[in-house]
């Protein structure tokens, strides 16, 4: 699958997280999200240094979704202002799992439990 990606997204919270994880995965703009709790970032923000408790999201989707569908509903969904949405390209993989991905964020009619 040439299209596959990796998305990372950071969180305030775990519940914001739970809140856009569920969502991309039940409308099939993700196959899996994985909520990786109690990471630490560094980041300057209106001029000013800041450190903050984030959660990360490391979404796997196909690239085809990020611009028209997966972007907007995260920032619908997140309370930042501006959001960390930011896709990395899986060059190479399992077969069977990229399949399963292609599959999962296909099609909104299919059950891929």
């Amino acid at each position: 699958m040439d299209d596959a990606c990796v998305v990372l997204i950071t969180t305030p919270n775990e519940d914001v997280a739970a809140k856009i994880a569920e969502a991309l995965v039940a409308e099939h703009l993700a196959a899996c999200v994985n909520i990786l709790p109690s990471i630490t970032s560094v980041y300057r923000w209106e001029g000013a240094l800041q450190r903050d408790s984030e959660i990360l999201l490391i979404v796997k989707t196909r690239q085809a979704l990020l611009q028209s569908k997966l972007i907007p509903r995260v920032k619908a969904l997140h309370p930042y202002d501006v959001p960390e949405v930011i896709a990395l390209p899986i060059t190479a993989g399992a077969a069977d799992y990229l399949n399963w991905l292609a599959e999962c964020t296909a099609s909104p009619a299919a059950d891929h439990s």
